[in-house]
C-alpha cells in the first residue's frame, strides 16, 4: 500500500497548478495523484479502466472537485461511500461552487469537508496549509478494511 498519496481531482489546468503549487509552498511533499474527470477517479480508486492492474491503494486524502466532466463529484462521492472498500476514504470537498444545494448534497453523501476555494492565491495557500496539517499530520485516519 502507498501511504501519503493525495488524490486531486480536479478537471481544472488552472486550479490544479494552483493547489500543486499551494502544495509546493506549504512543503506538503505528499506524492499527488490527479484524476481529470471523475470516471478516472473512480478507475484510480477501484484500478479499473486505465488504472487497471495497479496495486489499488488507500489515499490519505481525496481532494474532489464537484463540477466535473463524465461524473461529477457528487457521483464520485457517492459510488465511494456505496462500497466497503473506499467508504471510509477521506474526502474533502474543494470547490468554488457556492450553491446551498451542494453544500447539502456533498455532507449528505458523506464528504468529511467541504472547502470553498478562495479567490485569492495567498487565502487559498493558506487553506491548503490547513488542510494539509489536519488532514495529513493531526488526523488519525480509519483503518484500511480488509480486502482494501
Amino acid at each position: 500500500m502507498e501511504d501519503g498519496v493525495i488524490l486531486l481531482v480536479e478537471d481544472d489546468p488552472g486550479d490544479r497548478a494552483l493547489t500543486l503549487r499551494a502544495f509546493k509552498m506549504n512543503n506538503i511533499l505528499n506524492r499527488v495523484v490527479i484524476a481529470h474527470d471523475g470516471i478516472e477517479a473512480i478507475d484510480y480508486l477501484f484500478g479499473t479502466g486505465s488504472w487497471a492492474g495497479r496495486e489499488r491503494s488507500k489515499p490519505s486524502l481525496i481532494l474532489l472537485d464537484l463540477k466535473l466532466p463524465k461524473l461529477d463529484g457528487l457521483g464520485v462521492l457517492k459510488r465511494l461511500r456505496s462500497d466497503d472498500r473506499t467508504r471510509l476514504f477521506p474526502v474533502v470537498i474543494l470547490t468554488s461552487s457556492r450553491e446551498e444545494e451542494d453544500l447539502i448534497s456533498g455532507y449528505s453523501l458523506g464528504a468529511n469537508s467541504y472547502i470553498r476555494k478562495p479567490v485569492d492565491f495567498d487565502q487559498f495557500a493558506d487553506a491548503m496549509r490547513q488542510l494539509g496539517m489536519y488532514w495529513l499530520v493531526l488526523n488519525e485516519p480509519a483503518p484500511a478494511r480488509r480486502g482494501n
